[in-house]
């Protein structure tokens, strides 16, 4: 039995092993092309919260009191992202996944593409950030959405004894999605700083709209997955799958926030808040840091699509809680690490945090989520299991660090334990459940 298969049997285009690979390769490649738009769109707003948008639309006279600002505004995208998960997840069981995926695109690519042109505070007043917050919530609801149907068209397609592996492919669009907003950013801070704030930071917004037009043209030609057929032909739909997974599955979307909560602490400590803490607070260069998130960045290319074959010969769990651990043991010595200021330690220390606290653990959420969860009310399942713990553990993150950085006088070991605290309950979370890889 497949467990992400449905009760109904299995389309016969897709029974035969040469076809189902076929089919699972042109599925993996649309879903992480699409996926890396998606996440693009979602880091290069981080980027810049971190190193423009307190300056051109958050001004104040205390540095610290902009940074939250901004970064206030990236964790307000954080906390959208669970409506769009209610809404596309409602959707994408009633009618489907396929269909999901095309408007989570468009709608995460305007609401970036828009922020390129925004006027700054000098330019427009208090109208400037609202129109920022408002754009950022738009990015939110699509990227809600996104994922869970991204991870649905592989999740579903593949075999499962290769569910971990292609799983993680399809997780590669948030490593590679940052690696190219972090990239281009990098590219946009070598001009001069006048013209850098002046309009060198719109380029990397507007051009999503590029990535946006590819994504669309090779998502058009997906179907939509045999497991979701299957219970569609069977009339085994749910009526409010949301209501469903709320009232019947809580257990498991307890479980799948439990799972996310960690992975995305880290992201938020990584990328995002290390820009400020090591530019700002220890007088870092900018640039340096941005070079080492991205090397950080290529590293996990290589090892969550490891982890992901790993966690098909092993099962997710082993897998699961080694990279869990490792980042409760590694959560004191990050700062440790950082604050020696030498570039090799710095530069190593990111490397390790970003390929190992993070990629290892979010490379099994595409295959880990969806095994907790029936056909019929997976997406809904999966995607407010996902946006919900990345609101807990992801949202207010950068918010806290820098507020306890700010306010603090430099000490941080209060992320630090922060950071620890979020580490148990994931690792309460992973003991909660069952291997299934084999279902």
């Amino acid at each position: 039995m497949n467990l992400l298969a449905g009760t109904a049997e299995a389309p016969a285009d897709v029974k035969s092993p040469e076809r189902r690979t076929t089919l699972t390769g042109r599925v993996v490649l649309a879903s992480a092309f699409g996926t890396i738009v998606e996440w693009y769109d979602f880091f290069v707003y981080g980027t810049a919260a971190a190193l423009v948008f307190g300056k051109l639309f958050f001004p104040a006279s205390d540095p610290v009191v902009s940074t939250l600002a901004a970064l206030s505004v990236y964790a307000a995208g954080y906390l959208a992202r669970p409506l769009g998960g209610i809404v596309f997840g409602h959707f994408g069981d009633r009618l489907g996944r396929r269909s999901m995926l095309v408007l989570s695109l468009m709608l995460m690519g305007v609401g970036t593409c828009l922020v390129g042109v925004l006027p700054t505070y000098r330019q427009a007043g208090f109208i400037a950030p609202v129109l920022l917050i408002l754009l950022r919530l738009i990015q939110a609801v699509g990227l809600g959405g996104e994922w869970g149907g991204a991870v649905l068209m592989v999740a579903e397609t593949a075999p499962a004894h290769r569910r971990g592996f292609f799983g993680s492919l399809v997780q590669l669009g948030n490593p590679v999605g940052r690696l190219v907003a972090t990239g281009v950013f990098a590219l946009a801070t070598r001009l001069p700083p006048d013209d850098f704030l002046n309009w060198g930071w719109r380029i990397p917004f507007l051009a999503s709209s590029v990535l946006i037009v590819v994504g669309l043209a090779i998502r058009y030609g997906l179907h939509e997955t045999p497991a979701f057929e299957s219970v569609r032909k069977a009339k085994r739909l749910a009526r409010l799958p949301v209501l469903e997974v709320l009232s019947v599955h809580w257990r498991e979307t307890l479980i799948a926030i439990g799972l996310k909560i960690t992975e995305v602490a880290w992201v938020g400590i990584l990328t995002i808040f290390a820009v400020s803490y090591l530019t700002k607070q220890l007088g870092m260069n900018q640039q340096f840091t941005l070079d080492a998130i991205t090397l950080g960045t290529l590293v996990e290319l290589f090892t969550m699509p490891f982890a992901g074959w790993l966690s098909d010969k092993i099962g997710r769990r082993a897998i699961y809680m080694a990279g869990t651990i490792f980042g409760i043991l590694f959560a004191f010595p990050l700062f440790w690490l950082l604050e020696t200021r030498d570039p090799t330690i710095v530069l190593i220390t990111i490397v390790i945090g970003v390929s190992l606290c993070q990629g290892i653990v979010f490379s099994l959420h595409a295959s880990f989520m969806p095994e907790l969860f029936g056909t019929h009310v997976r997406y809904s399942g999966i995607s407010l299991g996902f946006q919900i713990g990345a609101a807990i553990g992801g949202g207010l993150t950068p918010v806290i660090a820098a507020a306890v950085v700010g306010w603090s006088g430099g000490k941080t070991w209060p992320i630090s334990l922060f950071l620890v605290a979020l580490g148990v309950l994931t690792l309460f979370a992973v003991s909660q459940t069952k291997e299934r890889r084999e279902l």
